[in-house]
């Protein structure tokens, strides 16, 4: 009986070692693990109407086919070490999408890889997106590394006719024939699993979604993650490498010809229009600075006293949008400075800074103007210092410029900012100067010092919404100091002073709002709260001031700027409106979202416009998706245009033809 007992352990034994050495266990293992993250960073987006059907399954496994055939030209063991370092490469992917998502609601893309030198300087910022359970996007590494090692570790003991070994003594060309054959059927395979779903979607309810590529979730509901990013490669090789693709003749003569009707619109001249040639014009851009607390309190306190008293002698636009994407603070530099949609994916300032483009500074430059940027942070970030020359900046004050006297947050904090600021532009700056400063205080995670803001924020305490509270209320009272030094320096009357937002502070949690507002919102109202920042104009006069509500955005303020100091617009090319001509505006956002102050639409994550919701302003309720059609077929070739122009370089390839 023991005999017996023994020889049938043997036996199963061997029979699992078998199981283990199947040349095909470690692939199907693999598949099966890959599969799992995936649906892990499915679920953990939370994207509305994006669900994985029985289709998207196999586009994933079709994916993973795709990338990992060619594990089948291997021997046993090489194939398994291959698929240790597929495994390790595609679990840093998923989760660097999965973080990376948490703060900017998209995907890592080519063109943000290739500012990943600037990841070291985000530091507490991405180790507040990391969660504890993340740890289960490598649990997999418990089970499939020692399998791996246990295979490797292993002798050969079983004869050469086993079924499960390739210990065949046949010759090496047979061999190599055989993996060979099996590498280009499961590619083939894969190919017909991954691009045949992905027909029958772009063939019928995601229609043009490879031509418009407006949102990077929309492409994602289609492609799956891994597609996405083989996509991405595929599209970031067209842009860059070989020959550089050119637009046919027609779309460019259609793009031209939207601009020369839009600059028909940008001709109107009013009373505004000129009357103040000649001044100093200071724009600001405040990190993360949004407008759904302008005004309110907590715990009796103003949370941006100076802000609220500057609305009383400005014109102070609450319906005010910002318009970027992936590039974040430098898409809400470019929409404002060019007038035009950032990209949908990576920062126009990566991708594009040798393309021409319109730009404030540089126009204000040849009027006589001195164009100065001020920034207190590496020049390298963002590529600022390659784009700000080609935007004929004078000089760009970066953190070398600055001495270090009030560390905070990522570097000096506002106050001293503004202080030395103001001192360079009294004593270094010819006038009539453009001062664009960019602020960083109130900057993702928002964790000041707590002697640096004196703010009771009560049950919001030691959590990241209350520290964001703190800390625009701190760069509120930087703008207050800002403001009564401009008056002691001569410079508040002979400034126009522009103070706004450039994105939302990517915290999504609705019932923080609810809890802070003190009513229940809807998805309309929390897509306006994620969307809206404030505009602030103080002209030097102090004229025109009340709260204007027509809706604007980032591209408006260029147009705007160049009506106050009566500039043409006629030979530019702006997407954007002016703020002061009393025309109705319409204003786009980078997912295909858009108002013109009587509807407001909010695309589907998957982009079918029938899945939308078309908002009735007057009454803030949905009505018929269908009344929104017009407006979002605008929106999307204003979009359009917008990237072919920016790709294509076609401004300089208008400018060409015209000295022709």
């Amino acid at each position: 009986m023991l005999v017996i007992r023994t020889t049938s352990a043997r036996r199963t034994g061997n029979m699992f070692s078998r199981l283990l050495l199947s040349q095909y266990f470690g692939l199907v293992l693999f598949f099966v693990l890959m599969i799992g993250k995936l649906v892990l960073i499915h679920y953990n987006l939370h994207a509305q109407n994006i669900d994985m059907n029985p289709l998207d399954y196999v586009i994933a496994t079709g994916s993973l086919l795709l990338v990992s055939f060619w594990t089948l030209w291997l021997p046993r063991r090489g194939r398994l070490i291959a698929l240790v370092v597929l495994d390790i490469l595609l679990t840093a992917l998923i989760y660097s999408d999965m973080v990376y998502y948490r703060y900017f609601q998209d995907f890592i893309t080519i063109p943000v890889l290739l500012q990943a030198g600037q990841v070291d300087s985000l530091g507490g910022s991405i180790a507040s997106l990391m969660y504890w359970w993340d740890i289960f996007f490598f649990a997999d590494w418990i089970l499939f590394i020692p399998y791996v090692i246990f295979v490797a570790s292993l002798r050969r003991r079983f004869t050469t006719n086993d079924h499960y070994l390739e210990a065949s003594r046949s010759s090496f060309t047979k061999r190599f024939l055989l993996r060979f054959s099996k590498g280009a059927l499961a590619f083939l395979i894969g190919y017909v699993l991954t691009f045949g779903p992905i027909k029958i979607y772009t063939s019928t309810w995601a229609t043009g979604i490879f031509v418009g590529n407006w949102w990077s979730m929309a492409l994602y509901n289609v492609t799956g993650l891994i597609g996405f990013h083989g996509y991405d490669i595929y599209r970031y090789g067209q842009d860059h490498l070989g020959p550089q693709p050119t637009l046919a003749q027609v779309e460019s003569d259609k793009d031209k010809e939207w601009f020369n009707q839009h600059q028909k619109l940008l001709q109107v001249k009013n009373d505004l229009y000129g009357k103040y040639k000649g001044k100093n014009v200071m724009v600001i851009q405040a990190e993360a600075f949004m407008n759904f607390f302008i005004g309110k309190q907590i715990n009796g306190q103003a949370i941006t006293p100076n802000f609220d008293k500057l609305t009383k002698e400005s014109m102070y636009f609450n319906n005010y949008f910002h318009q970027t994407a992936q590039g974040r603070t430098s898409d809400a530099d470019f929409s404002t400075h060019a007038s035009l949609h950032p990209l949908p994916t990576g920062s126009v300032f990566i991708r594009y800074a040798d393309h021409k483009f319109d730009t404030l500074p540089s126009i204000l430059k040849d009027t006589g103007y001195s164009p100065n940027a001020f920034h207190v942070y590496d020049s390298s970030f963002w590529n600022r210092y390659t784009m700000y020359k080609a935007m004929n900046y004078d000089k760009f004050y970066s953190k070398k410029d600055f001495k270090i006297d009030e560390p905070l947050g990522w570097s000096l904090g506002d106050k001293s900012f503004f202080r030395q600021t103001l001192n360079d532009l009294t004593t270094e700056v010819k006038q009539p100067f453009y001062a664009y400063m960019v602020g960083i205080s109130s900057h993702h995670p928002y964790n000041l010092s707590p002697d640096a803001v004196d703010l009771d924020v009560g049950e919001f305490e030691g959590t990241m919404f209350g520290d964001y509270l703190k800390s625009v209320h701190y760069v509120d009272e930087a703008l207050g100091e800002l403001v009564d030094q401009m008056k002691k320096d001569g410079l508040w009357d002979n400034t126009i002073l522009m103070f706004y937002g450039d994105h939302d502070n990517s915290i999504k949690d609705k019932a923080l709002y609810e809890k802070f507002l003190g009513k229940p919102l809807t998805d309309l109202d929390m897509q306006k709260i994620m969307n809206q920042v404030p505009l602030l104009v103080h002209l030097p006069d102090g004229s025109q001031a009340g709260t204007y509500t027509e809706p604007a955005g980032q591209l408006d303020l260029t147009p705007s700027v160049m009506h106050l100091l009566g500039i043409s617009t006629k030979p530019y090319h702006f997407m954007g409106n002016d703020l002061f001509s009393g025309k109705p505006r319409m204003v786009v956002l980078r997912t295909g979202a858009f108002t013109d102050g009587r509807v407001y639409y909010i695309p589907s994550e998957d982009g079918t416009f029938s899945k939308g919701t078309c908002y009735n302003l007057s009454t803030g309720q949905p009505t018929d998706v269908n009344a929104c059609g017009p407006g979002y077929t605008e929106a999307l070739n204003r979009l359009k245009i917008s990237d072919q122009v920016i790709t294509y370089d076609l401004i300089r390839e208008w400018e060409t033809e015209a000295k022709k």
